[in-house]
């Protein structure tokens, strides 16, 4: 990704089980200090998702490096970002009425 162009990226997430489950998720960018150049535009992260089971999805996140990135000293190493998500049970124990799942 260039510094000032956005990009659309697909996270895969999978229910591997036989309930459905509302989930949420968290992101991370490595190396820490690039992550204030990071910006999402448009992303699943922080709003609820329904997986029914056994489920997969793509899930998309439309983001942009900051121009400033490129003009940081601190960054003039960094070749590499990892964006990470961390998908989690939002609502455990929560009974959800589906139909067709008992």
């Amino acid at each position: 990704v260039v510094p000032g162009e956005t990009a659309l990226a697909f996270y895969k997430a999978k229910n591997p089980t036989d309930k459905p489950i509302v989930g949420i998720s968290t992101y991370n960018v490595i190396p820490f200090e690039a992550g204030q150049y990071f910006n999402k535009i448009q992303c699943f992260c922080f709003e609820e998702q329904r997986l029914n089971p056994q489920e997969e999805v793509d899930m998309p996140v439309f983001f942009y490096i900051d121009p400033e990135f490129a003009e940081d000293p601190k960054m003039a190493k960094v070749d590499l970002i990892t964006l990470s998500y961390t998908f989690f049970e939002a609502k455990e124990g929560q009974k959800l009425a589906l139909p067709g799942y008992q």
